[in-house]
């Protein structure tokens, strides 16, 4: 049957419509929570008052730019945060980490990760892969790991590994593995118990593809910084580039000092016209994600009907926006990146192939007919080329756009 512009086999639209009318409990879950951040989106839009006045652009140094100070002000209302650093100038996500972490460590120090590995692009940063050039453990900072326990926080690890640790970090996202995300609850117990033994420990979490999957941020639950990229959830799918740091005052303005130049901080830095879309965007974020997590349970009970298995299932809670499902072979993962690409409204003409991409230690292969280049809150695929060959797609400006690409890459995998 010729659908959503391409001929769809009949089993897989079969396999469609059963998937939908299962996942309908499961969106109405989706909904409240979209409802509830809505309302706390606007709530800080309202109390900080903003106006027209504040889309209007600075340039040079940016001294006094109303827009920027007040979208700092709503995002870190809206996460329950005591100030924010919401900048366009933030690279992509891992340049607002390395930030974060460059903000706050000294030669010395500690740097302990208790979701095991970090995702992979944050490894050079770090120093645990790569040359050096610069990375925290060339400049005297140590990195420790504590791996997960059945996939989640081994808690009486971390209690014995944070008692010298100057950062404690948690990637709530999955990355490149099968894991569950770490859910907003779960990152409250790995608080808990870092202070429990060293209550002075600086806690970061990596909260991309998290914002407003939850009605709480991890800033909630006692997390000193949270980090992110607005071409992720935040940014709603309007925000152009960009990222953010929210958390504690102290060590919001010590991530500002590295971002900018000591002394100056959070005082420099224009807005160059981007402010609208970056809070038109977060105004959006919460539906835009409701969106993203709607496709992502279709999807996966999509792909368990047709016989694989899906990370997380469709019926679990969800702490993030990626949908991993193992497919096993590279000319599946192929496929399937065949499928969203054929159905994006950008680049549908495109064939994905994988390539060395940089800051991964294994070519990759990505499908991203997106409006903003590297977009990933919009529908886009990804997968490194290697064992157990599963695929990790997230995203989505809108539910049936979304369901439109899954069905495409079912129907590619199923042809395969």
């Amino acid at each position: 049957m010729e659908i959503y512009g391409r001929k769809i086999d009949e089993k897989i639209l079969e396999i469609g419509e059963k998937a939908q009318s299962a996942c309908r409990e499961q969106f109405e879950r989706i909904e409240l929570v979209e409802e509830y951040n809505t309302a706390k989106v606007l709530s800080a839009f309202i109390k900080n008052r903003i106006s027209e006045r504040h889309f209007v652009g600075s340039c040079g140094y940016g001294y006094n730019d109303d827009g920027r100070d007040a979208l700092d002000a709503v995002f870190a209302d809206i996460v329950g945060a005591e100030d924010a650093l919401v900048r366009h100038n933030f690279v992509n996500g891992t340049h607002a980490l390395s930030t974060a972490l460059w903000g706050v460590l000294r030669p010395g120090d500690v740097l302990l990760s208790v979701t095991s590995a970090p995702y992979d692009t944050l490894e050079e940063v770090i120093g645990v892969r790569g040359g050096g050039n610069g990375s925290l453990m060339e400049f005297g900072v140590k990195y420790q790991q504590v791996e997960l326990l059945n996939d989640k926080p081994d808690i009486e690890a971390i209690k014995r590994e944070a008692v010298g640790a100057k950062v404690v970090y948690i990637q709530r996202s999955r990355g490149y593995s099968l894991r569950s995300a770490i859910s907003v609850a779960e990152i409250g117990e790995v608080v808990r118990a870092a202070r429990e033994v060293n209550p002075d420990a600086i806690i970061i979490t990596d909260n991309c593809y998290g914002e407003f999957t939850e009605k709480l941020e991890p800033t909630q639950v006692g997390v000193d910084l949270i980090v992110g990229s607005l071409i992720k959830n935040p940014g709603g799918g309007i925000a152009a580039t960009g990222g953010y740091i929210a958390g504690k005052k102290e060590y919001v303005d010590m991530a500002a000092q590295r971002l900018t130049v000591v002394g100056m901080g959070k005082e420099v830095g224009c807005s160059l016209g981007e402010t609208r879309p970056m809070l038109m965007g977060l105004f959006k974020a919460p539906s835009v994600v409701s969106a993203a997590m709607k496709t992502a349970v279709f999807a996966a009970k999509v792909f368990e009907l047709m016989g694989y298995e899906t990370y997380p299932a469709y019926t679990a809670s969800r702490s993030d926006i990626i949908q991993a499902v193992k497919l096993g072979t590279a000319q599946k993962v192929e496929a399937f990146c065949r499928g969203i690409q054929s159905a994006s409204p950008i680049d549908s003409n495109v064939v994905p192939e994988a390539w060395d991409m940089p800051g991964y230690d294994s070519k990759v292969i990505m499908a991203a007919g997106t409006f903003t280049s590297g977009a990933s809150i919009e529908l886009s695929a990804d997968a490194p080329m290697r064992e157990p060959f599963a695929v990790y797609f997230q995203g989505s400006l809108t539910y049936f756009s979304g369901k439109a690409g899954i069905l495409a890459a079912a129907d590619e995998v199923y042809k395969c």
